[in-house]
């Protein structure tokens, strides 16, 4: 115990802080672990950078050696707390861009009170232990010779090295894959993730400043050999069918394909939208494309047919940006462009980012009125938001393009036991269980926005289209998802699956309604419109085609790495054959996969450098000198 005792403050606070770090990497995260040497890795690289940052503290006086090892053993617990609350909503690592969207936390409430868990105390029994042998002295803090402290800067950064070495062999080019936050917090931990986060962040944001619309001229040249051929033979049957009419598209929040036709205890979960499949064009493999922006990713994708970010959200930092989106272009049509949602205008940066993309209203919480009666989970609820929002319909100027987005189906998924018309799901996981009663209240409310439309006189002159935003049960649900479905297990070709979300479009008296199985996304959905609208814009620099063509490039590209092609799918470096699951050789996917890699490439380079101000749309022509 002596011994013990002699023990150096920082070595102590080192070996809890890494101890702590790996089990919750191990235990709390749902990392893959494969093999004996990843696992190796993984313990490395949680001893090693907790080493190089705590034995930093032997470089200073003993006072401040002991207020440097207990603040920095608190931050570090923190940003670790941190993550590990994001992962369990999200199934991702914060990176520095989400941090600055801080305005969102106001909003959200219970959501970030559910993701806490009361184990999660244990956490900072580490912190704890430490303030205590600070204040107790129970072990030394000293000055210390020159040579220990370059020896022991040696030591730990020859731990540092030892990690990158080992994660180069097991992921080589690891940090050229920024998009794969798993495999970076797998290999050389949080904080070395941060740390890089932190150096992209810097890089992208200076592109803006030396872009010189060079950069367009390539990407113009792909846009028009593999997106521009293929968005002419357009559907004929489809085009100009929405002119004069009003669009509205609801977002439907959080809601997936699994949900569809299926039924819990017996009962349909979603009867309504079951129903009005029949009744229209749906879309039964459409995957939704978002990342870290969620829903704000997906109004992005749907305007502008671009990609969302790697690592942040577009409508927090590149809201300034020049854009060529779905508002600006329909205004030749004499189309108006309104967005309805009861949340509080400024979350996901929604006023500042409608305005650079054209619309002409933005009806938030404050064109609601909100009582305590109809609201729960996120506020106004659904039923509530429609017939309001119906009442303000009837002023807007025609025709237009409205968008409605959803609020009840949001995480933690949370409803009134008076408001619910299903029982819960029995799982382990409570966000599951109560997400079937969210998506059946979601299903009352459109039928209640249908009867109201249809009272109004406005349902005849509307083209009605629904889309599921983003997924609502992430991977970190995998188990209870597996019960439901009636599998074993989850696999990484199942995970793809299910990001597949609801797409109908409703078009009253129209004849010609069937379900469409061809691989679609969020990245097709302004190409549709505009061919709907009759409105030819082949100078446009868009990723998607027109949904209901059927000569398409043959893919779907997600931020993750995931393509999704017509008769394969690439997922956490597998080739699997689409329609069964089966692994196939990977030289099935290398084509779409270094085409998609391509697209994602050249819409961030549109984003980070804001290229589109280089670019006369009227024209198609690249302006050689950016316009003041």
């Amino acid at each position: 115990m002596n011994k013990i005792k002699q023990i150096p403050l920082f070595i102590i606070a080192a070996i809890l802080l890494g101890v702590k770090t790996y089990i919750v990497y191990r235990f709390y995260f749902n990392l893959s672990i494969e093999s004996i040497f990843q696992e190796t890795i993984l313990i490395i690289n949680a001893l090693a950078i907790s080493a190089f940052i705590l034995f930093l503290a032997v470089w200073m006086k003993p006072k401040n050696q002991k207020r440097y090892i207990k603040y920095v053993s608190l931050v570090m617990s923190l940003i670790v707390f941190a993550n590990l609350l994001y992962y369990r909503n999200f199934t991702d690592f914060v990176t520095i861009p989400t941090l600055f969207q801080v305005n969102n936390a106001g909003d959200l409430g219970s959501s970030v009170f559910s993701l806490f868990y009361l184990t999660d105390i244990l956490l900072f029994l580490d912190v704890i232990l430490i303030f205590y042998f600070a204040r107790k002295e129970t072990f030394p803090v000293k000055l210390y010779s020159g040579l220990f402290k370059r020896k022991l800067i040696v030591v730990s950064l020859a731990a540092l090295a030892l990690n990158l070495t080992l994660a180069e062999i097991e992921r080589p080019m690891l940090f050229k894959r920024g998009f794969d936050r798993e495999y970076l917090v797998k290999n050389v931990g949080i904080f070395a993730f941060h740390a890089y986060d932190m150096v992209l962040t810097a890089s992208t944001q200076s592109k803006r400043l030396f872009a010189d619309g060079s950069e367009m001229s390539e990407i113009e040249k792909y846009v028009d050999k593999e997106i521009r051929s293929t968005n002419k033979v357009t559907s004929t049957d489809m085009r100009g069918i929405a002119e004069d009419k009003n669009i509205i598209y609801i977002a439907a929040e959080s809601l997936q394909s699994f949900v569809i036709n299926k039924e819990l205890h017996g009962e349909e979960i979603t009867p309504f939208l079951n129903d009005l499949v029949e009744d229209s064009y749906y879309f039964d493999n459409f995957y939704h494309q978002t990342l870290l922006g969620k829903t704000s990713d997906h109004e992005f994708i749907l305007d502008n047919s671009l990609y969302p970010l790697p690592n942040s959200a577009v409508y927090f930092t590149h809201a300034q940006n020049e854009f060529h989106s779905l508002p600006k272009i329909i205004k030749q049509k004499g189309y108006s462009s309104y967005s309805m949602h009861a949340n509080n205008g400024s979350f996901w940066n929604r006023n500042t980012m409608y305005e650079s993309l054209g619309y002409d209203k933005f009806f938030d919480q404050q064109s609601y009125e909100i009582s305590d009666e109809h609201s729960f989970g996120w506020g106004l609820e659904d039923k509530e938001f429609f017939r309001q929002s119906v009442d303000m319909m009837k002023d807007l100027e025609e025709p237009y393009y409205l968008k409605m987005i959803s609020l009840t189906n949001h995480f933690p998924f949370e409803i009134p036991e008076k408001k619910t018309t299903i029982e819960q799901f029995d799982s382990n996981s409570t966000t599951l269980n109560q997400y079937f009663q969210t998506v059946r209240y979601f299903d009352e409310s459109l039928e209640v926005f249908f009867d109201e439309l249809k009272e109004s006189g406005k349902y005849e002159d509307s083209i009605i289209i629904i889309m599921g935003d983003h997924y609502g049960i992430s991977s970190y649900h995998n188990k209870a998802m597996a019960q439901f479905l009636g599998k074993d297990e989850i696999t990484p070709y199942d995970e793809v699956l299910l990001e597949r979300v609801p797409l109908l479009i409703h078009i009253p008296g129209n004849e010609n309604n069937q379900v469409i199985s061809q691989v679609t996304g969020q990245i097709d959905f302004k190409p549709t419109i505009l061919n709907m609208l009759d409105i030819e814009n082949q100078n446009d620099i868009v990723f998607g085609n027109d949904l209901f063509s059927e000569e398409r490039k043959g893919f779907i590209a997600m931020r993750d790495g995931t393509v999704v092609g017509d008769d394969f799918i690439y997922t956490s470096e597998v080739c699997y054959e689409r329609s069964t699951g089966d692994i196939a050789d990977d030289s099935n996917c290398t084509d779409i996969l270094e085409q998609a890699m391509q697209e994602l490439q050249y819409s961030d380079e549109i984003i980070y450098g804001d290229l589109f101000r280089f670019y006369n749309f009227d024209k198609g022509e690249i302006i050689e000198e950016e316009v003041e």
